[in-house]
């Protein structure tokens, strides 16, 4: 790997550091409500080692690294450079080393996965570990040398998260190097059957081949009436696997969970009504005993919390970063509800049953009834993951969507939060002004709908046990792909993301941006977001935001190919490989709908143009047609159609990789890092502490942590 390649790996300097201000929404909470807030806040935090455990062996001592530097100098960094007798350079080196690495809770980046190394040398760091003692012994106690911190030039496909057996970086797979991408698959099915979820699990590969399941649990055993297996805790394996075992090990992360567990008991005896004291109980239940199916019915308990002025959600979420798709990074949010905005999201929800006729299949492949689900627009306290979403669409369960519902929020101090002087390349001069006028709102309406009628659209076919099904299946819909019946759909026990496994995050949220595309169009949507009465006229305030929302597709299409890696020809990122595929619909649409506009040979001047007056009909239908696909696929547990569209659509060419690309890095604008306020119990009242958006205040805010 040459030097302009490594340099790639190196920390953002300077990192875009920004505040998330909630004062005036949190101190409108009653003393009550903060208790609750606070209790929910803490238990968030307490995961902190759940998420560094889940990125690599060295994440959790760099983190301790960094804070006992901080407790050392009482957050004087220049006192500390005088002792280590460091230069400015090599401080500020490592401060946005420590900063980025806060703001992702790991060495890898929460949006890419790939892992980030200091500007600063490895003399710097072993200077800082000789003045501070215990920052060094925060090291040895991980089995961690400074050259962790940095690449290993001889393993270049250890910069990524993958899997383990094509030399990628995973510890959802703690120590087992030569476990591999089969065996962890079969696995998968093995407990697919056995109707055992997986996401608050790990899959170690002992030295004699058989497997341990590590499920995160507050206690060494499971409960007296059993797991969520049952009674059993060892499994004899089969088919490929056969000769082979595998037991259930409780009390992964057993102190985490035990001290989440105690925190949302006391959470509970502040909750606003019995639902929300028996969400938290069943809270306590799941990470206390590991159960998934108490996690399920805190869910349940969730969605039907509506309107609630603090809003919380605890737990395994995202799958995003297992290679394998199954297993769910920690994530903790509390938040504030912006009533104001709510309105609008509320509106949305009243006109989902019109909407959703309107995208590209028929009532077969749709919920039978939309449950209007709680949308609302939240102000972030505390959102503790490897990164921040602008928006959510939960609970993840298919079982429970379908049945009871879910809910959708979008984060509004997320979403506003900016930098100053923010560039903004491969937007046209011509297009900037607008732009720059109305891409917080576009992204807004964006975000709204992809939430709401993206993740909240769609029907399973299933058959839910032996015999019983959720369609006839002696007369199955006809696939408007082959105009023929279906002939494929989940089993008993089989999942979205067990079967469509690796590509199931990214593809979902392609489909859940193509609805946002198409339904985007509708000026009677954008109405409702206030822009417009209603009348299809792109000249409009409405048809700017439009507009807008058409570029910051296509821009970001441009712009995600940093997040593909050309080692080892994989994504790192599953929403940026899904606006790609959306990108090259866009391109391929013809009739002169967009284009990638250059004068010069290394692409220096590159700009993205779409044709403002054919979004509505060349642009639309382009994306129809390829959401049909993507829905239809999905629905049917076609796996093997779904990825043979999907690879081909997320397919990064010669010149998308030799000639786009390095454009792409050489003007990349380094991704944002939020500084989160803390709470503060004393003598019964919470207090909220909030802090600079520098270097110096992200490292103290987590500090003041005390995880």
């Amino acid at each position: 790997m040459d030097d302009k390649t490594w340099s790639q790996y190196y920390a953002d300097s300077p990192p875009t550091i920004v505040p998330l201000p909630i004062r005036s929404h949190f101190e409108a909470l009653t003393d009550q409500q903060k208790r609750y807030a606070h209790y929910v806040s803490k238990a968030a935090y307490y995961g902190t080692r759940v998420i560094l455990r889940q990125v690599s062996p060295e994440s959790e001592p760099i983190f301790d690294f960094i804070i006992s530097l901080h407790r050392a100098c009482n957050g004087d960094w220049s006192k500390l450079q005088k002792e280590a007798n460091i230069n400015d350079d090599d401080l500020k080196g490592f401060l946005d080393y420590a900063t980025q690495f806060l703001g992702n809770l790991g060495n890898y980046k929460g949006y890419g996965d790939s892992k980030f190394i200091p500007r600063c040398p490895p003399e710097t760091i072993d200077a800082l570990a000789a003045v501070v003692p215990m920052a060094a012994e925060r090291l040895r106690e991980g089995k961690v040398a400074i050259a962790a911190f940095y690449a290993t030039p001889h393993k270049p496909a250890l910069l990524h998260l993958g899997f383990p057996d094509k030399g990628h970086m995973s510890t959802y797979y703690p120590d087992s190097p030569d476990i591999t991408q089969e065996e962890i698959e079969l696995i998968s099915d093995f407990l697919a059957g056995k109707q055992l979820l997986l996401e608050n699990t790990r899959l170690q590969k002992t030295q004699q081949g058989d497997f341990r399941l590590l499920i995160a649990s507050g206690l060494e055993k499971p409960p007296p009436e059993g797991s969520d297996a049952g009674t059993e805790s060892t499994f004899e394996l089969e088919g490929k696997l056969k000769g082979r075992k595998l037991d259930l090990v409780f009390g992964d992360h057993i102190e985490e969970m035990a001290k989440i567990a105690l925190h949302l008991k006391k959470a509970g005896l502040n909750a606003a009504n019995d639902r929300q004291k028996q969400m938290m109980d069943q809270y306590a239940k799941s990470f206390g005993s590991g159960s998934l199916k108490a996690f399920k019915e805190s869910q349940k308990l969730w969605v039907k919390d509506i309107g609630p002025m603090v809003e919380t959600n605890i737990g395994f979420i995202e799958s995003y970063r297992d290679p394998a798709g199954v297993r769910a990074e920690w994530e903790g949010l509390v938040a504030m509800v912006n009533k104001e905005r709510t309105k609008a999201f509320q509106q949305l929800v009243d006109s989902a049953p019109k909407m959703i006729p309107q995208l590209p299949w028929s009532k077969e492949f749709e919920k039978d009834v939309f449950t209007a689900p709680d949308f609302t627009s939240l102000e972030v306290l505390t959102f503790n993951s490897s990164g921040i979403p602008m928006g959510i669409n939960i609970p993840n369960h298919d079982d429970i969507r379908q049945e009871i519902g879910f809910k959708n929020v979008s984060l509004g101090n997320v979403l506003s939060a900016k930098a100053p002087n923010e560039p903004i390349p491969f937007i046209r001069k011509e297009d900037l002004e607008l732009y720059q006028n109305n891409r917080d709102e576009a992204f807004e309406v964006q975000v709204g709908i992809h939430e709401l009628l993206g993740h909240g659209s769609g029907k399973l076919l299933q058959e839910n046990s032996p015999g019983e099904y959720n369609f006839d299946p002696r007369n199955p819909p006809i696939s408007p792909i082959t105009e023929k019946p279906v002939t494929t759909y989940y089993k008993p026990g089989q999942t979205w993301r067990s079967v469509f496994g690796d590509i199931s995050a990214s593809y979902e949220e392609c489909r859940a941006e193509c609805v946002a595309m198409a339904l985007c169009c509708d000026f009677d949507i954008l109405k409702i977001f206030g822009f417009g009465d209603g009348t299809i006229n792109l000249d409009t305030k409405a048809g700017e935001v439009l507009y807008a929302t058409y570029l910051s597709m296509a821009r970001a299409g441009v712009v995600s190919v940093e997040f593909w890696d050309p080692e080892s020809r994989k994504w790192g990122q599953a929403h940026m490989q899904a606006r790609f595929s959306i990108l090259k619909t866009f391109l391929d649409a013809g009739e002169d709908f967009a284009k990638l506009d250059y004068t010069k040979e290394d692409l220096s001047d590159l700009s993205i143009k779409i044709n403002r007056e054919k979004i509505l009909t060349v642009g639309r239908k382009a994306v129809e047609v390829y959401l049909q696909k993507l829905h239809v696929y999905k629905s049917t547990a076609d796996l093997e159609e779904g990825r043979r569209l999907y690879e081909q659509m997320t397919h990064v060419d010669e010149w998308w990789a030799s000639k786009v690309r390095p454009e792409v890095l050489r003007r990349k604008t380094p991704r944002k890092v939020f500084v989160q306020a803390n709470t503060i119990e004393e003598e019964g009242k919470v207090l909220l502490k909030e802090y600079k958006a520098t270097h110096e205040g992200m490292i103290q805010s987590w500090t003041e942590r005390d995880v």
